[in-house]
């Protein structure tokens, strides 16, 4: 007789919220604060604090009931030194709160999913307390090396806020006719294969993700030729990993990066041009191709496209000037 515990009761004995609770706040001490504590320890203006914790995302509760923790307090005094006297820097604080609180939402409700999996598997021999410990761990050396990685690259640019670079995006094709073929399972292991080989795919090639929209992701570049690799190289993903189509758009000029995204034309064009963009091609616009300098690709005048926003929009198709195989065997 096999004595060991049921691993769905072990699953909901660890995801018990309670319990859960009483681990998060082994790591940052028990809640003995509420709002209204904070802001007169602080020392900030009430209005301000309800604010930025709506802004982190947490719902309009009890301002007197005692939810926050002496790192809670710590973090809005970190807040709290940005100063707020000018209406630019109220609004840079709100951004920030609301930047970090989307973010980690996303990320929490991913490993939340992920790690209730683990637990509810027999053959793994971990607690919530010791993943919350690597979680929290990996938290901060994955920060600290994207952080160094952005500060380099400010540094090196004249205006970090307004820099010229490529955008660009791929998407599946037939995607929403597809979701409504397929079970939800299928079309989960279409995604994560999609987003892993993709994001792969711009991150070797020099490239940066800037974010997933369902089907759909979105990169810059420093340059036109590191953008045209990477479109090139995301076209071949369907072959390699059987998914549908790809087709892509890219386009160069000025942006503006804020809080991790970024906006500008140059990201309107590169989405216009994924839109009008055949399956399994990619369409660069007139910026983008006359800064294509490298002899690997070649560029076929197409003519004049007609979008939202563009009645005369002018593109190129970007291809390989030889085939990548051949390309890999000079």
């Amino acid at each position: 007789m096999d004595d060991r515990p049921d691993p769905a009761t072990v699953a909901a004995h660890e995801l018990d919220p309670d319990k859960l609770l009483s681990q998060l706040n082994g790591c940052t001490g028990a809640p003995q604060y509420s709002r209204n504590d904070a802001t007169a320890m602080v020392g900030i203006d009430p209005e301000r604090s309800e604010r930025v914790w709506s802004a982190f995302g947490f719902s309009h509760n009890d301002p007197d009931a005692k939810v926050l923790t002496d790192d809670d307090v710590q973090a809005l005094a970190l807040m709290s030194m940005i100063d707020n006297s000018q209406p630019e820097r109220m609004a840079l604080e709100v951004a920030m709160a609301r930047s970090i609180g989307q973010t980690m939402s996303r990320l929490a409700d991913w490993e939340a999913s992920q790690f209730a999996e683990v637990l509810s598997d027999p053959n793994v021999d971990v607690s919530m307390s010791q993943i919350v410990t690597a979680i929290e761990r990996i938290h901060s050396l994955i920060w600290r090396r994207h952080f160094a990685a952005a500060i380099t690259s400010l540094a090196a640019t004249v205006d970090p806020d307004h820099r010229t670079q490529s955008i660009g995006f791929a998407d599946l094709v037939g995607y929403t006719s597809l979701s409504r073929r397929v079970g939800l399972a299928e079309l989960s292991d279409l995604l994560e294969t999609f987003e892993t080989h993709a994001h792969r795919a711009i991150v070797q090639a020099g490239g940066t993700v800037v974010k997933t929209i369902g089907d759909e992701i979105m990169y810059s570049a420093e340059t036109a030729n590191t953008a045209a690799e990477i479109a090139m190289q995301l076209q071949q993903i369907p072959d390699q990993h059987d998914l549908p189509q790809l087709r892509g758009g890219v386009a160069t000029g000025k942006v503006l990066s804020r809080f991790g995204d970024v906006f500008g034309e140059p990201v309107n064009i590169a989405a216009r041009l994924t839109g009008s963009a055949r399956p399994g091609t990619v369409l660069v616009d007139k910026a983008c191709a006359d800064a294509i300098t490298d002899p690997r690709f070649k560029l076929r005048s197409i003519p004049p496209l007609s979008v939202r926003g563009y009645r005369r929009l002018s593109a190129r198709v970007l291809s390989y000037a030889r085939s990548p195989e051949l390309e890999g065997s000079k």
